[in-house]
């Protein structure tokens, strides 16, 4: 983590991730793409999610998270930010001449060589199918669904642990303490996502915030009680309330929100606290 001297009130606990490892190169065009900003509105022009807006512009970086290249070995180029994501990227060249961004695992340096296979040696950026990778090893970018690209385990740190293989199936350990079930024919990369220390940050100053697009936030309880139910009273008052509510005064505290009939809860052997 990289700190500040106190020079102003907003540097005073400022803190900010060391990017002195990355590589100090342009990004790859042909992988770039211009999204357009809708600051919270839908196709009638209303905000439909509150708070955001503004912030720098952007590109984004077309990520594969499938890596279907199987048996191909690839190259680590550059290890690069990416605006759109919590993680480092890395950018790899194949040998048959194909560039690709991917996610960055914690440890990935430049002049790695990285490979998708079944049969991939046990080491950190490699891709295999959960069946080939041992009990105890940390995994990210784990598919659900085999050919569809990983949809888990994705941001800053994260991974998952392999707990077990049995009757087709994988256990994984997610971050959050969550144990579900995947078909072990998924692939999932070896390693701890890249930039671990990235829940570190600390803002510092409202400006920022507004760089990261993202707008002022007012507490429901400043407000009058016909605009939150959380408003009114004298001074600091309690909630007034039994329940946490939001400005549409629906339960958001103890309150499940996962459909019960979803189709994967069978899958999940053990529920996150």
């Amino acid at each position: 983590m990289k700190k500040y001297s106190p020079t102003t009130p907003s540097r005073r606990s400022l803190t900010n991730v060391d990017y002195g490892s990355l590589s100090k190169i342009e990004p790859y065009k042909p992988l770039l793409l211009r999204l357009k900003s809708h600051s919270g509105r839908n196709s009638q022009g209303r905000i439909t999610v509150r708070h955001q807006g503004g912030g720098n512009k952007r590109l984004y970086r077309m990520i594969d998270f499938r890596q279907a290249e199987l048996d191909v070995p690839a190259k680590v180029e550059a290890i690069e930010y990416d605006p759109y994501r919590t993680a480092f990227i890395a950018r790899i060249v194949y040998g048959n001449g194909k560039r690709a961004y991917i996610l960055a695992p914690q440890g990935l340096k430049v002049g790695d060589a990285v490979v998708s296979s079944s049969e991939a040696p046990l080491k950190t950026g490699n891709r295999l199918r959960l069946k080939n990778i041992p009990v105890g090893y940390q995994v990210h970018n784990v598919e659900l669904k085999p050919g569809r690209g990983g949809q888990t385990a994705r941001s800053a740190g994260s991974y998952a642990e392999i707990l077990a293989n049995s009757d087709g199936y994988t256990d994984l350990k997610m971050s959050s303490g969550e144990i579900r079930r995947v078909l072990w024919d998924c692939f999932a990369s070896i390693g701890q996502v890249s930039n671990p220390e990235h829940n570190l940050v600390v803002i510092g100053k409202a400006g920022r915030s507004r760089w990261l697009g993202v707008r002022p936030t007012v507490r429901g309880s400043v407000m009058n009680p016909v605009d939150h139910p959380y408003g009114g009273g004298e001074g600091k008052t309690q909630r007034g309330t039994r329940k946490p509510k939001t400005l549409w005064g629906k339960i958001t505290g103890g309150k499940r929100t996962r459909n019960k009939r979803k189709w994967s809860s069978r899958l999940i052997i053990k529920r996150r606290k």
